[in-house]
């Protein structure tokens, strides 16, 4: 991405002034975005169809596995963001020290975590779940 920002600011700006074109760098960024989860996305499919494949038993156990633990996983992401959100705004509100302490310090990092955790990670898991049960769904007709 960085030699992709580099010939875009090199090709339209001088030394000195941003980008003509700041859009390029947001195409630039979000292509390499989306080339990096073409392979997480690839994965409960994959596994999926594989296991099922293998045996129709262990493809009913993956499922049951991948609901149960992708739920709790995606509530402790969520509530564990929420949480950390929650530390840094009551200690901005004074407690533990407040602004500039270590624990405002600590809670700056925890937030960094936090955000997309109960944001984006959290909430992501519904729809792999979804993907995976799907995914058997459609191929009992090949594995049985």
């Amino acid at each position: 991405m960085i030699p992709g920002f580099s010939r875009n600011w090199r090709r339209t700006s001088s030394t000195t002034s941003p980008p003509a074109r700041p859009t390029a760098s947001i195409d630039i960024a979000t292509k390499a975005a989306q080339r990096e989860m073409i392979l997480p996305a690839l994965i409960p499919i994959g596994v999926t169809f594989i296991v099922g494949i293998i045996d129709v038993k262990v493809l009913g156990g993956l499922l049951i596995g991948v609901i149960v633990v992708g739920f709790f996983f995606a509530v402790l992401m969520t509530a564990g963001g929420g949480a950390w959100d929650n530390a840094k705004k009551l200690i901005e509100d004074g407690a533990y020290g407040g602004k500039g302490s270590e624990a405002h310090a600590a809670s700056v990092t925890g937030d960094t975590v936090g955000d997309p955790f109960k944001d984006t990670a959290g909430p992501a898991i519904n729809p792999m779940i979804k993907v995976a049960n799907i995914v058997a769904i459609l191929i009992i007709p090949i594995i049985t």
